[in-house]
Formats: C-alpha cells, sequence, structure tokens
C-alpha cells in the first residue's frame, strides 16, 4: 500500500479535505525524511504561509490521535506526525527506496531551498534525450553560476541516481563515486549479483530493466573536483553507454587537455557564459532577487525596508543588483542576506561590491583581516585552506596553540556563512563552504606566498601532525 491510498482509503479517516491530502501525499513523498515547508511550497506551486495553514489545519485534526504533536514545532512535529502515522496505519507492500542516497540529502534541500528559474537549462537537456538514444550532456559554468543547483532540482524533481563530488569533504573519489552509483542501481533496479560489478556492468543490467519510454539519466556535480590518477575519463566515466543511458554532468571552465572525457556517444555542453545564454541567466538572476523581495519569509520585510529608506523603485533595485551580480547567483546568495542584516546600512545601491570577488574582498577589508593582519580569524581560514578537509575546532585550536573557545567563537560569530559544519564520525567539523570562497583564499596564499603567517600555519600544522602521530 502506498501513501496514496492510505490516505485516499480506509486507513485515511481522519476526514481530510482534497488539499489537505494533497499537502500530505507531497509531505510524505520522501519516505524516511518529511519535506520542510519551503520544498512543500515549491512541490505544490503555492505560499509558504498557505502551506504553513494547511498544516495547522491538518495538526489539529490529528491532536486527539497524536498529543505527542503539541509538544513539537516546525519540521519536528511534522516528522513526528510522519513517523506515527507510520507505526499506526501505514504498512508498505514492500521494501521502500530512498529516491537519493542519504548523504547527499543536506545538499540537495540546501540547494533548492531558493532555487528560481534555470528552465532553458532543463529544456536543452531534454531536448538532447530527445535527439538521442544515449549521452553525455555537460553543464559548464564559473564558480557560483548555480550548476549545483541546476543538478540539486534535476534530481529533486526525477529522483535520478546522483554524485556531488565535494573537494572539501574529500568526497571525490572514482572508488566513491562508483560504490555510492552501484548502491543506488542495485536498489533501484533490483539486480541479484552485482555488489562487485562495475559501471559498464551495472549499467547495462540496470537498462535492461527500463521499460517503454523510461530513460536512465545519472546526474554527477563537479567534475572539475575529482581526485584521481592521471589517464582515462573522470571518474572513469564508460566510453559507450547503452541505450537510454544518459550522464548529467557540472564541471568548471577547463582547458582542452583537462576535459578527460573521451566517449563514442553523442555529446553536448551547455556554457552557462556563452552569450546565447546571457538573457536568460539575467533572467533568472532577477527572479532569484525579486523572491528574495516578495516571497523569501527571512528576508523579504528587512530588504523591504532598504529599498524604501532609500527610495529606490523595486525595478532599480532588481536590475542593480542583477548587473553587480555578474550572473553569479553565490554573490546574492551572500548580498542580499548582508543588506537584510544591516551590514550595507551606511551604503547606497551603486556603492554595493561588484561581482563575487569584490564581495569577498569587501568583506574581507571590513572584517580587519588587511589592519590587522595575523588574527586569529585569519589563521583559522589558512589552517582550512591548507588542512583541506573538515576538521574540529579542537584541531584547529590545537595548531593555532589558542584555546578552543576562541576558534569556534571565531568561526560562529565571524565567518559562518562561509563555512559548513558537518558531523564526523559523531565530531562537529568545519570546511570552506564553497569553491569560489576557497579561490579567494588561495589566490590570497598565491599573491604572497613568503608571508609569515603562511609558512607559520604550515609549520603549526606539521608540529601537531608529528605531535599527534607520536
Amino acid at each position: 500500500m502506498d501513501w496514496q491510498e492510505f490516505l485516499t482509503g480506509e486507513s485515511g479517516r481522519h476526514e481530510l479535505s482534497m488539499e489537505q491530502t494533497e499537502t500530505l501525499l507531497a509531505l510524505f513523498s520522501r519516505e524516511r525524511v518529511p519535506l520542510n515547508q519551503t520544498e512543500l511550497s515549491l512541490t505544490l506551486s503555492i505560499s509558504e504561509p498557505t502551506v504553513k495553514q494547511r498544516m495547522g489545519e491538518i495538526y489539529r485534526k490529528f491532536s486527539a490521535s497524536f498529543p505527542e504533536l503539541d509538544n513539537h514545532q516546525g519540521a519536528g512535529k511534522s516528522r513526528i506526525l510522519h513517523t506515527k502515522l507510520k507505526q499506526k496505519y501505514y504498512q508498505p507492500s514492500q521494501p521502500v527506496v530512498a529516491p537519493y542516497p542519504e548523504e547527499f540529502i543536506s545538499i540537495i534541500e540546501e540547494k533548492i531551498r531558493r532555487f528560481c528559474g534555470r528552465q532553458f537549462v532543463f529544456d536543452t537537456f531534454q531536448q538532447f534525450i530527445t535527439d538521442n538514444p544515449h549521452g553525455y550532456f555537460t553543464i559548464v559554468g564559473d564558480a557560483g553560476m548555480g550548476k549545483s543547483s541546476i543538478v540539486a532540482k534535476y534530481v529533486w524533481e526525477h529522483k535520478s541516481p546522483c554524485y556531488f563530488n565535494i573537494l572539501v569533504e574529500r568526497r571525490n573519489r572514482p572508488e566513491l563515486f562508483l560504490k555510492s552509483i552501484r548502491r543506488q542501481l542495485i536498489d533501484r533496479y533490483q539486480l541479484p549479483k552485482s555488489e562487485d560489478a562495475d559501471l559498464p556492468t551495472l549499467l547495462a543490467r540496470a537498462a535492461a530493466k527500463l521499460t517503454g519510454t523510461e530513460r536512465l539519466v545519472i546526474a554527477v556535480d563537479a567534475l572539475d573536483e575529482v581526485e584521481q590518477e592521471p589517464g582515462g575519463n573522470l571518474l572513469h566515466l564508460p566510453k559507450n553507454l547503452p541505450n537510454n543511458v544518459y550522464f548529467l554532468l557540472t564541471r568548471r571552465p577547463y582547458s582542452s587537455d583537462k576535459k578527460q572525457l573521451l566517449v563514442d556517444v553523442p555529446v553536448k555542453e551547455l556554457d552557462l557564459r556563452d552569450k546565447e545564454y546571457v538573457d536568460f541567466n539575467q533572467d533568472d538572476i532577477k527572479e532569484y532577487i525579486r523572491y528574495a523581495m516578495d516571497t523569501d519569509t527571512e528576508y523579504k520585510d528587512k530588504l523591504r525596508t532598504w529599498i524604501q529608506n532609500r527610495s529606490i523603485l523595486d525595478t532599480t533595485f532588481v536590475e542593480q543588483v542583477a548587473n553587480k551580480s555578474e550572473n553569479n547567483f553565490m554573490y546574492l546568495r551572500y548580498v542580499l542576506p548582508a543588506i537584510a542584516n544591516g551590514d550595507y546600512n551606511d551604503l547606497s545601491l551603486t556603492q554595493l561590491p561588484d561581482g563575487l570577488q569584490e564581495y569577498y574582498q569587501s568583506h574581507w577589508v571590513g572584517m580587519g583581516m588587511e589592519a590587522n593582519p595575523g588574527q586569529l580569524m585569519e589563521i583559522a581560514l589558512y589552517i582550512l585552506l591548507e588542512i583541506g578537509t573538515a576538521i574540529p575546532c579542537e584541531m584547529m585550536a590545537g595548531i593555532a596553540k589558542v584555546d578552543e573557545c576562541d576558534v569556534k567563537k571565531v568561526l560562529e560569530d565571524e565567518w559562518v556563512e562561509y563555512l559548513k559544519k558537518q558531523n564526523v564520525e559523531g565530531e562537529l567539523c568545519y570546511t570552506i563552504y564553497h569553491a569560489s570562497f576557497l579561490d579567494f583564499l588561495k589566490a590570497k596564499r598565491e599573491m604572497d606566498a613568503k608571508r609569515t603567517i603562511f609558512l607559520e600555519v604550515n609549520q603549526r600544522i606539521a608540529e601537531y601532525l608529528e605531535k599527534e602521530m607520536a
């Protein structure tokens, strides 16, 4: 029995309205973790306030059966309802397969949270599928242009097998890619005796299970972050593909000698920087800005206040911020919240930074990193840069030879939006959030590699690791 049957059949005897049933079906579309309000809003094409209203009505209808709901709020309430309904009523007829790997759930949800536009990319990819029996489709673009978000949106909507290469988490090697895709294909297509199969064999077996017009699309993000020995295709992607099998790939711009994707099937690249896509990119950027101004419950009121205090027309704000973004969504991800949070209260619209790198530099200067070089903030960032993987506060404090509380305060209070927190074997660890900020820090290092701070950081890392090994 699936959720549709459960909610509309005899078991769903709580007299839900059509709208409430639709909302619960969307909420439970993912078996293990229910969707949040933002995702429900996107799924149902309704506003977040409407989602909130519907969920309030649903909770009231179930409150008599599950009084525990009254002790929880938000996502916690949804999870409790999800769990209680499954325990009391719902009996699936077959094992439930997660739509995408658990390790990628958080990145997919984060990337689609404020997703806007990009329809021209999806349309071009769909045309490629229509025109070709199989093949590789690659989206190329600079850091921050939204490549990962495009993949996340496609995977979320189509429940495609996927893999996100993440350099700072060391999740970027061929053996990890193969292990993940193998597990996904075995679970999805029930492939017996395939635990040791290579990728071409897995694809052939999966393709044999496709019926009618069904196609297998495997989405792989950030080929530029792959770490492997020279030679052969990136991630050892096969030269040939079975019919009805496609790869949706993303990567940053590359030189011809770095392509590492030589195949005997149709290929197409969509470069987001190309002139033919300028207008599409601008439209999507403007849609994102309007979403922040008019819909985003977290920022819209504060953005409106900032705009109104300067007597700026909405159209002027959208146009100028779009121009300053240089078609970079990561710029908007930082600058719009910064405006809303009052970081630019002393500036006019024309004084906002131009482009992502200038934004990083202005923040760097604003934090006193150049006026007072060598402070703990700078040391902590360079430790993360040099280590290159997720590490805990304790390790950073040991390397910097300071109190752990001081390091945590710097990371949490001063640079939280630039860092990613993750649980590694039960320990809270930190990495650089995005490749564009990593590039910014690398440029700092490369411009003056002989600065004392770089030499000291590397010396302290070596001493710390030597001490730990001893």
